[in-house]
Formats: C-alpha cells, structure tokens, sequence
C-alpha cells in the first residue's frame, strides 16, 4: 500500500506585502477565503510593453549598485545574493524565500520561490505541490484527477546554479531572472507565473563560491555527490526537491572556452530515464536556439559566443544535476555550460537567456508536460510489474547502440541481513529519503530463481525473515533500477565520470535479485531499525558486529566519548559494558541502523581511540581528492581530531609526526612524498615502534615502497586497459586484522588504480582472483590485467604495519566497504602477532623501492584515452599534437590508443581541451570507437 505524501511539507514564511502590493491584490479578496488553487488559474492581466516593471520591486541596480547581465563588470557575492533576496521577498508578493540548508562553513543556503501572487500563498503553494507529488503515483491518482492537474495546476520548475564554487554566472543570472518574473508586468512574464511554480537557488556551493573553488569545503564535487547525499549542501536540496518535485530543472554550469553549450546531450543516456523526459529535454533545446541571440550556432567560422549542441555533456552517471532530477523527479534535466574566459556580462546574460526560454517553453508546454509527468509513472509501474528495463537508446545522429540492455526480468530486489546489516539498513534509509518504498520480510520465502551479485544464478533461495524487500512494481522504478542495478548497462563506450555506482557493490552487502512474481509477507519500512535489542544484566554487555561503514561510525562515535570498547579478535564483534549504554548511546546505534544485542560479561581486546595524522606534503591536494575525503569521512563523521602532518616533520622527526599513533597518506602525485633518506628512516623506526601507516592509491603505496616498507610493485598497464570506475570481485584474506569482519568474496571499486603485485614480505589482504570467479562490472577492457594482482597488502615492520590500498577506500564517501576496511586499519590491535618484525629493509623490499616508478598519468583521476582505428591513428594523432605534444599513442588489435597525461586529475569539464579535441576528431570525421575523459 502507497504511503501517503500529503503530510510532506514545510512553507517558508511570508511576510506582510507593501502598499503597492496590497494595491494589485484588491481584485483577488475572494481567493483569502480558501479557493483552490486549481479554481484560481486564471489569466493575470498583463501589459503589452515588455520593459513594463513594477517600481515597488527593487532592481539590482538599486541593490548592488550594478546591472546584471548586459553593463555588468563583476559576478555577485555570497552577501550580495542573500541580499537582493531578502529585498525582493520583502518587495514583492510574487516571492517568498527560505534556507535549503547550510554549507560545511555555515552559510545559509537560500532559494526563492516566485509565481503569481494567488500560487505562493501558503494554502495553495502547498496544495500546488501536493498536487504535483500525486502525480507520481498512479496507484492512488486516477486519470481524470491527473488531468484536471495538468489543466488547472501550475508545473514546477526549479533554476539553480553554482554547484561547482568557481563557476558563478550561473547565479548572476538567476537573479536576474528572479527580479524579471518578480517585477515584470508583460504578458510574457504572467505567462511563465500563472503556468510555472519557480524555483530559484542560486547558488549550491557558497563556500566554494568564497574560495572560487570547483569543490565545497571538504574537497567535494557536488555535482557528483547526488545519489549518496554525503554533503550536507547536496542533502538539503534533495529534501527541498522532495518537496517541491520539478517538471524541468535547470543546473547551470561554466567550462573553458567562450561557447556556450545546451542540450541535446552527447550519448551515453542512462537506459531508465523517461522517453517523456529525454522529449522535452530536446525541446527545450530548441527553445534555447530560438532564444540564445549572440553570435547563434557555433561553425566554421562562429567559434565564440556561440551554442552547441551533442557534445561532452552524457547523462549517463546517476550523480549529476541532470541525471538525479530526470531518473528519480521525471524532470527534464538541464545541463547548461557557459564558457568562462567570456566577459562577465556575456556570461551572466547568456546564462539569462537560456533559463528565460527554458521557463518559457515550460509555460507554454506546461499542461503536456504535466500530462506527460503522469504518463512517466505510469508507465514506470506497469514496466515494474512485468519486470522489464527500459531499452538502451542514443540521441546523438552519429551514434549507434554498441551495447544493448540485456534481456532481463527484474521484478523484485532483496537486501540480504546475514552480513553487514548495519549498511543494508543504510542502503534502506537511503532508497526510502528517494521515495522508494522498502519492506522487511517477515516470514521467510522461497524465490524459485534469483541472480546473484556477482555475476551468479540460484535457484529455490531462502529469503530470510529480516531481509529488505524492493519491489518494482512502485512508481520509482525507474530510480530503484538506476542505482540498484549490478550493472547500468552502458549503450556507448563514452565515459565522463565512472561506469558503475551499484549501491548494493558499494556497499559490499548481499543482494538477490529476481524475475519470479514473488509477494513475501513483509511490512513497509517507516524507520530502520537499531539500537538495544533487549535489556542486558548491570554486570553484562551490549555487543555488535563491527562488520560495516555505519559500524564503525559507531565505533568512533562511542571511542571519542570515553566509552570503553572490546573486540573479539576472531569474530570481530564489539562489546560494551551495559553500564555504558544510556539513551544517547542508544540512539546513536538506532540511528545508524546498529543492533545492540544483550549479552554476558564484556571480553575481547580493548579498542583506543587513534591518534590520526593526515598527511599534507608534497604532492597532496588539501583541496579536493581523498585528503579532502578523508577530512570528511575520518573527521566530519569519525569524529577523529585529525592532525597535519608535513614532509618537514617526518624528515626532522617532530613532535606533530612521533606523537601520531597513525599516519594516512592520501593520494597524491609524488612518489616520495618529499621524503629524504633520513626521512624514510625515520618513517619506517616509526612504524617498528607500533604504529600504523595507512597509504592510498598512487602516492600513499609509492611513498611505501620508496621508504622500504613493502614489496609490491606496479605492473604496467597494456596499451588497450581499460577500468572506468568498475567493480571487481576482490578474493579476501581474514587473517589479517583489516579483513576482520568482511566476508572471504567482496567487491571493490576500481578507477584506473595502480596495478600491484603481490607482497612476498605481508599479507595480501584484498586480492583479484586468477581463476574462473573473476568478475568486473561497468566497461571494463583488459581488466583481465588485474588477476592474481593485489587490492589491500597489510605489510609489517617491527611492532607496526602499512596497510596500503591500491585503490581510494575514501572515493566520494560512498564506497562503504572501503570505508571498513579503512576503520579496521585505524583500529588495528597493537598486541596483533605480525610476520615480519625487523625494522629494517630486506632484499624484496629494497628492490622494489630501486624499481622504476610507473609514471602517474591520471593525477587523483584518471588519463583522457581516446581510442580508434589502427587505420586513424596518423590523423588522429595530427590533430592531437594541435592541442598537445604529451600524447602517449600505442596499437593493439586493430585498435589505436591516444593516452593524453591528466596530472592535475582534471574531471572532463575542467579540462582545458579535452572537449575542443574530441569534437575537433569528429570534425575531422574520425570513428570514436571509445572515449575516457
């Protein structure tokens, strides 16, 4: 049964209107007596002068002092925006404005939302939006009730901008488009304010606004963060958008150049977004044409202030500001990038044009799109119900179908509760903050056949009481199969960010799913369950299995206040003295979803709390990347004082870095970390004497191996490899203390990571299979490379071990298996027998610290590798070397491979040519027969 979305809702507070205001309203009395908002569309009287303004509503000139758009010489503060907010919300009965949230710093993150005077009143905003949220769901929505929506009812659009801190224009045009429909009198204005609810949020990232910085302030993209919400600015605006579901949402961006670009967007589309959507999506491009001005398409000849089209911009990867609000909103998401090194007026005005004739089109089309809103769900439920995916398409002219959706019927996911319960609980929480209805099964079922994650099939599998139930047949289906699936199914070999996102392959949890009509008895989830399970005896203990990401939140959380922990070193579980446990223990628990289980007296091996130094010296980023991530994770939500630790204190010894029972080195770009010979002596007495060194991917393994503390060594990739944030089946060995509590087949996330070796000197913990369970998901080519190679090597030295990761455990705080693996490492047992306790440097480590260092092509991301026919490689190497001489090319197989170096680990939309190359080799008619940007 449909839980109810009635009782969603929150309105921001409205003030008294002004004079002037009070003057427009005299006609519309009757409508203060409860008139519906649907009974209230009707036309608002409207002036044929387009330049007609109410004076009463102050201009931003008369606010900042200067115009928006064309004559404006600057881009607007973080002040500023939350200025000329206020005024116009004070001015105008057009407008009521709110806070989304807050930004890691504190600022506020504001919106404003603007319509005509009938639609914002509190009464009928709610019941506009109420009514647009039944929509989605056909269950308890007939089709007449849907139809008087749309013919009645206003569509909701929403218009942000500044997710990335450093492109601003964005939000300068948003107000500007904020004061127009805020203040105009002409027809075109009442149009787009009787038929659209607008939804203005300037700017996303204040902080990085401040800092004219791409990231937030833990070193976060946004606009990769949407489908796990780690950001405090991305979760904000999930809910608000739960509030108030868009139709169409504007996301608007910067890039390099002078151009301008809008959709229709370059393949690859995601195979479950909504025919309806990807429809309006290209309308509304041609609206934008119709509407941009300037210098109009880009040519030949017109390569400035000018538009394109088809190009970089995918929606393939479900964490954009297009992909989230089209798969799981039914919105047309837009993306819309301005080039930077245009002058500010150009830039700012650009942006205004494109949102003018996007709400334009909206209010023209907005009954067909309401219709058509309907018609996703609707939809979406019947596809549910029989089990079938959307196909995979392509919009690009040039583009065909390489890879097809396969031919599956998937009717119902189960989260399995046998291991790591805590995060399938979390997985819960999240599906459910999307909408998606979840239920716990209460008696257990059979499923006559069912595919596992993994790449394997069962039959007559035992559903156990406690499992999570996802059905498909619910309006969400779209959502559910776009991050749940073990494989999204990519139609073109185009990649601008990662290949797979799989929540349950994240998260390492169990997961089945099925084809069969299977209706289990279960309840729908209204809260996750956690917390104590019982009572225990005064003398007794609470215990949990420190088995996942959330527990080991816990476990920080209670180590840093005071309380005392055991583990069992065997079977990893954690008990706490009964005595410990009061409500904020309690609740702590309940809300990460962690059982606290009664049991006897505590015992096992105590636990401390670690002393963490972050590494910041040479070669790390402190502004973005797993330093940044690591900030966040071990910081933020760890509650770990994380302290600094520099080049110049290991090579002189210093306090900041001998008090450290702890070192995590983040990825970086040096191979030494800046360390000399006395400095890698120094670490390596350090680590002898107890502690623990954590190094991530490429600089935090190679400042290891140069220091003699591990034996690995990098393999070289082949010239076709290919791994584009993939999952891979990882073979575990639990002997080692940083297993402890994984089971012995797991998942990890794969993004062009270094190649290890296994260790001859510690333990492999993690490790890919040589055999016939090896298995990668995504777009993988000559992940073969990997089998036999390491993932995690736990190397001991003395009293003390490196535990080092060949891949970023911390990656975008969404990799919950990594995230364990990382807590155990912090956690590791002093008392731990190890099996190696020479501090010295023995002859396998000696030699890999003399072997050549693998040259770091990719920086914190990866490299652009463009590949083509063996035939093409002449041209396209021709045109390469017009934007580069560093370009590394090798064949293999008929195929060419152009590897273009990324040392800062630029993403494709911050990258100074890669998109002007890629279009310039389809120019120049050149087959693409895959691009890694």
């Amino acid at each position: 049964m449909a839980p109810s979305s009635r009782s969603f809702w929150t309105v921001p507070s409205k003030r008294l209107a002004g004079a002037a205001t009070v003057a427009l309203l005299l006609g519309l009395t009757p409508l203060l007596s409860g008139t519906s908002a649907a009974s209230a569309a009707r036309p608002t009287p409207c002036s044929s002068d387009p330049t007609a303004r109410l004076s009463s509503v102050p201009s931003p000139e008369t606010v900042l002092g200067f115009p928006l758009g064309a004559g404006q010489q600057r881009v607007v503060t973080n002040d500023e925006v939350r200025t000329y907010l206020g005024a116009v919300d004070r001015a105008s009965n057009r407008v009521v404005t709110g806070v989304m949230t807050t930004s890691v710093l504190g600022q506020p993150l504001p919106y404003a939302v603007v319509s005509n005077e009938r639609h914002v009143r509190p009464a009928a905003l709610r019941e506009i939006a109420d009514d647009v949220r039944d929509l989605r769901d056909p269950r308890r929505t007939s089709a007449r009730t849907a139809a008087r929506t749309a013919k009645d009812s206003p569509a909701i659009v929403w218009v942000t901008a500044n997710v990335h801190g450093g492109e601003k224009s964005g939000a300068d045009a948003a107000l500007k488009t904020l004061y127009e429909l805020a203040a105009g009198l002409s027809c075109a204005v009442a149009q787009r304010n009787d038929n659209l609810v607008t939804i203005i949020v300037p700017t996303q990232n204040p902080d990085g606004r401040d800092a004219t910085r791409r990231q937030n302030e833990f070193g976060f993209d946004l606009n990769r963060d949407w489908f796990a919400r780690t950001q405090q600015e991305t979760d904000g605006k999930l809910e608000l958008l739960r509030r108030y579901p868009p139709q169409v949402f504007i996301d608007a961006h910067e890039m390099g150049g002078r151009q301008y670009f809008f959709p229709p967007n370059a393949d690859p589309i995601h195979h479950e977004i909504a025919g309806e959507a990807v429809d309006w999506i290209n309308r509304i491009g041609e609206a934008n044409k119709a509407g941009f001005g300037f210098n109009g398409a880009c040519g030949e000849t017109v390569t400035t202030e000018c538009y394109f089209n088809y190009d970089t911009y995918d929606m393939f990867f479900m964490g954009y500001g297009d992909t989230v609000p089209t798969t799981g909103f039914g919105a047309a998401g837009m993306t819309y990038e301005k080039g930077s090194a245009s002058a500010v007026a150009d830039r700012v005005q650009q942006q205004f044009h494109t949102q003018w004739s996007t709400l334009g089109w909206a209010a023209a089309n907005k009954r067909e799109v309401l219709d058509g809103y309907f018609d996703i769900w609707t939809d979406a439920l019947a596809q549910g119900r029989a089990g079938t995916l959307e196909p995979n398409e392509v919009v690009q002219p040039s583009n065909e179908v390489q890879f097809p959706v396969p031919d599956l019927t998937i009717r119902s996911y189960f989260l399995l509760p046998d291991r790591q319960l805590a995060d399938v609980r979390q997985l819960v929480e999240r599906l459910r903050r999307m909408d998606v209805e979840v239920y716990e099964v209460q008696k257990a079922t059979r499923v006559p056949t069912a595919r596992v994650f993994g790449g394997r099939s069962a039959t007559n599998v035992t559903v156990p009481k406690g499992a999570y139930w996802i059905p498909m047949d619910q309006p969400q289906k779209h959502w559910i199969q776009a991050v749940m699936g073990e494989d999204p199914h990519v139609p073109f070999p185009y990649f601008y960010d990662v290949s797979s996102w799989s929540n349950p392959l994240l998260m390492g949890i169990n997961t089945i799913y099925t084809g069969d009509k299977v209706r289990p008895n279960a309840k729908l989830v209204r809260a996750i369950s956690g917390g104590r399970a019982g009572a225990a005896w005064p003398w007794g203990s609470y215990t949990y299995p420190l088995d996942s990401a959330a527990a080991a939140e816990l476990t920080f959380g209670l180590l840093g206040r005071g309380v005392p922990l055991l583990r069992d070193l065997t079977t990893g579980t954690v008990a706490i003295p009964a005595a410990k446990v009061n409500r904020t223990v309690d609740e702590l628990a309940r809300r990460l979803g962690v059982t606290l289980t009664p049991g006897g007296r505590p015992a096992g091996t105590h636990l401390d709390l670690p002393d963490v130094g972050l590494f910041q010296g040479t070669g790390i980023s402190t502004t973005s990347g797993s330093h940044g991530e690591a900030r966040y994770v071990l910081g933020k939500r760890w509650g770990l004082a994380l302290k600094p630790v520099t080049t110049a204190d290991i090579n002189d010894n210093t306090e900041a870095f001998t008090g450290r029972t702890v070192l995590l080195v983040p990825d970086g770009s040096s191979a030494t970390g800046g360390l000399t010979a006395a400095g890698q002596a120094n670490l390596r007495a350090w680590i002898a004497q107890g502690h623990t060194y954590v190094g991530l991917r490429n600089e935090g393994t190679r400042v290891a191996r140069a220091a003699g503390l591990t034996s690995t060594t990098e393999k070289t990739k082949p010239a076709d490899y290919l791994v584009i944030g993939s999952h891979l089946r990882v073979d575990v060995d639990r002997d080692s203390p940083v297993a402890l509590g994984r089971p012995a087949e797991d998942f990890e996330f794969n993004n062009s990571d270094p190649i290890l070796t296994p260790s001859s000197t510690g333990t492999n913990v993690l490790s890919y299979p040589t055999g016939d369970t090896f298995w990668a998901n995504g777009y993988t080519v000559g992940a073969e490379t990997l089998k036999g190679t390491a993932a995690v090597v736990d190397e001991p030295t003395g009293a003390g071990r490196a535990v080092l990761f060949a891949f970023n455990p911390l990656f975008r705080a969404y990799n919950e298996n990594g995230l364990h693996l990382v807590a155990n490492a912090l956690l590791y047992p002093s008392n731990a027998p190890a099996a190696r306790r020479t501090p010295g440097t023995d002859a396998a480590r000696a030699s890999a610290a003399a072997a050549p260092v693998t040259p770091d092509l990719g920086g914190g991301w990866r490299p652009i590798t463009i590949q083509v026919a063996a035939g093409d490689l002449a041209r396209t190497r021709a045109i390469v070397e017009r934007f580069t001489t560093d370009a590394r090319t090798s064949a293999k197989n008929g195929s060419a491979y152009v590897v273009i170096p990324n040392p800062q680990g630029l993403q494709a939309d911050e990258h100074p040519f890669a998109r002007d190359l890629v279009r310039a080799l389809r120019e120049a008619r050149v087959p693409l027969r895959s691009v890694v940007a």
